[in-house]
């Protein structure tokens, strides 16, 4: 008698929903939050890509609500995670958090941080809630790696990822203590969360295709 077939716990109908929403989500975020920087009045290549949502720009809505879908996207992304994968689903939740925060609380003009700069209340409260959910999403990636009862496939994408986005989440950290705001730590944030994109969508794709 042949053994009955046992469905892909990453491929249930509503954790492909789930996926198929994520990714939807997690890319129209980028192209929202992209088109906030390329087109907005900010520094270009020598500030952060938070300065596109300051108050006064004409592109800041476009940016919180690219920020919001990327919050969705990520919350998404953790109820379409197979269940073996808690731990990256629960840092993704917390990630979203973190994402809502940032979009909602605006930081002044040039995004200011110390120890080079003198920030607000908000410009904290925003920096602070924009480092921990890159952090949270980064941590994800290495619990997905670590988690070796995983699918295969989301572990082979989880440690790409990992490869590239620690040594620019180092670098990152490094400059803005060491240089602060200017080029470098410009280019940097913008390759890792790069990065944080292209494998929240490839994840979120994978998810939602295995179905």
């Amino acid at each position: 008698m042949a053994e009955p077939h046992r469905a892909d716990p990453t491929s249930t109908p509503p954790r492909a929903a789930a996926a198929s929403a994520a990714a939807a989500c997690v890319v129209a975020g980028a192209v929202a939050v992209t088109v906030a920087v390329v087109a907005g009045p900010g520094p270009g290549l020598t500030g952060y890509v938070s300065e596109a949502g300051v108050t006064d720009s004409g592109y800041a809505p476009a940016y919180r609500i690219g920020v919001f879908a990327l919050a969705a996207g990520v919350l998404l992304l953790a109820a379409a995670l197979p269940p073996v994968l808690r731990a990256a689903a629960a840092l993704l939740a917390a990630g979203s958090v973190f994402a809502l925060v940032s979009g909602a609380v605006a930081c002044s003009a040039g995004c200011p941080l110390p120890p080079f700069e003198q920030a607000t209340t908000a410009d904290l409260v925003h920096g602070a809630a924009s480092i921990l959910a890159v952090a949270a999403v980064v941590l994800a990636m290495l619990a997905t790696t670590l988690t070796r009862a995983a699918p295969s496939m989301l572990r082979r994408l989880a440690g790409v990822a990992l490869a590239l986005a620690l040594p620019l989440a180092g670098a990152t950290a490094v400059a803005l203590v060491t240089v602060g705001r200017g080029g470098l730590i410009a280019v940097l944030e913008r390759l890792l969360l790069l990065v944080a994109v292209l494998w929240g969508a490839a994840t979120a794709t994978t998810i939602a295709l295995r179905r």
